[in-house]
């Protein structure tokens, strides 16, 4: 087949690689999008539930995270999220901002965030090719040989790498893109699941699945806390979910994979401290001491989460009268409710990863152009590079950013 030749081609039709090819198109460059699937935005569909999180109002760096995190800075300082929200409502998106800084099409659809890009990508006389998966990308005089899956080559003086990571396999992403990157010669971060539900080893999870609570949650990894985080929680059959879970799971993946002791902290009650707690308690036990020590807690603990943690308590006979329970085990009982530990065995799979920490190395990459260091003409955008962040916005800030600076970058170089 003979080649087909155009300015840029994004390979990787995501957020990141959509957002790079608008930029590039704007800038005055004639643009290809060469995507795996059968059609672009797969991921963005599933993003925030459904409801596409934009972006985020705090955007503090301690959000982001990768071998180098201070890498996403120049990116995120030059496309930030109020440009991102004034580029979105420029394309007709209204948004508004939700719990925690995020922001949402004010639709409540992240399709209408799909159809909006797709609408300015025709605009602009973009190109997209579908079910052009990338088998080998070589560097030739002058640019880039690139062949897909049918055989068909193309060729391009500039490419941007958007292919995204290895979380949501059913989504497209199967990390393709970093053995392509590897044999341009770039080095390569090790991935694990981030964003993700955390399997715990103990029995009784089935007894207590579906249960939600608003606590707080630590990682402690070879007996240390290294990360924090507050909101609701939920225990599934396997081990737990909910957004502090997903913004833990990443330090929780770091640990295990580096085979360390990984504990998981709740904390059930967080709005009394222990002294106040204790007070509570036992007042609630003698206002009642003819109540047997299950039913007591009614009305304040989840009635199914109640006798396993008066197991985990060590109480031998749950149903006792309260009258009868020392102050060592009532100290117990409040151990557990602020202080409950379980072993991390492990992390859902890569479908349910929302997100891959880890990827191309971004010391082989200009933070300032996204231009790999290695191979001129060669730039990246988006999940590839070994930059994550947290729950709520941030990966997508990220796929936008880096997919301003690289359209730009690689149109006017």
């Amino acid at each position: 087949m003979s080649k087909v030749k155009n300015e840029i081609i994004v390979i990787g039709g995501g957020a990141a690689g959509l957002f790079a090819a608008i930029v590039a198109g704007r800038s005055g460059a004639h643009v290809t999008i060469l995507e795996r699937n059968q059609r672009v935005g797969k991921k963005i569909l599933a993003t925030g539930n459904g409801r596409c999180n934009l972006t985020n109002m705090d955007m503090n760096p301690q959000h982001f995270h990768g071998s180098s995190p201070k890498f996403a800075l120049a990116a995120l300082h030059r496309f930030d999220n109020y440009r991102t929200i004034e580029f979105f409502e420029q394309l007709g998106i209204s948004h508004k901002v939700e719990d925690r800084g995020k922001v949402f099409p004010f639709s409540n659809q992240a399709s209408s965030v799909l159809d909006v890009l797709r609408h300015e990508l025709e605009h602009l006389g973009v190109e997209i090719v579908v079910d052009a998966e990338v088998k080998e990308i070589k560097k030739v005089k002058n640019g880039f040989d690139i062949t897909i899956k049918n055989g068909q080559r193309y060729f391009a003086p500039k490419i941007i790498l958007a292919t995204g990571g290895k979380a949501a396999p059913n989504l497209g992403s199967t990390g393709s893109g970093y053995q392509l990157a590897e044999k341009l010669g770039h080095r390569f971060i090790e991935t694990y699941p981030a964003l993700v539900q955390l399997k715990l080893a103990e029995p009784f999870l089935k007894q207590i699945k579906g249960i939600k609570f608003d606590g707080v949650a630590e990682i402690i990894v070879d007996k240390k806390v290294q990360a924090k985080a507050q909101g609701e929680i939920l225990f599934t059959e396997y081990g737990i979910s909910g957004p502090p879970i997903f913004d833990l799971s990443r330090t929780a993946a770091q640990g295990l994979h580096k085979n360390k002791r990984v504990l998981l902290r709740i904390s059930l009650i967080t709005h009394l401290s222990r002294e106040d707690l204790a007070q509570y308690i036992k007042k609630r036990f003698s206002d009642n001491p003819t109540k047997n020590l299950s039913f007591s807690f009614v009305g304040f603990i989840n009635k199914q989460l109640i006798p396993v943690l008066l197991k985990q308590a060590g109480i031998g006979d749950i149903n006792k009268k309260v009258a009868e329970v020392t102050s060592a085990e009532r100290d117990k009982i409040i151990d557990i409710l602020l202080d409950w530990q379980f072993e991390v065995i492990g992390t859902n799979t890569w479908t349910a990863a929302q997100v891959t920490a880890g990827g191309v190395d971004v010391r082989d990459i200009n933070p300032q152009t996204m231009e790999s260091k290695i191979v001129s003409g060669l730039y990246f955008a988006g999940e590839i590079m070994d930059i994550d962040g947290d729950c709520g916005g941030y990966n997508l800030q990220w796929a936008w950013s880096s997919g301003y600076v690289a359209g730009k970058s690689a149109a006017l170089a």
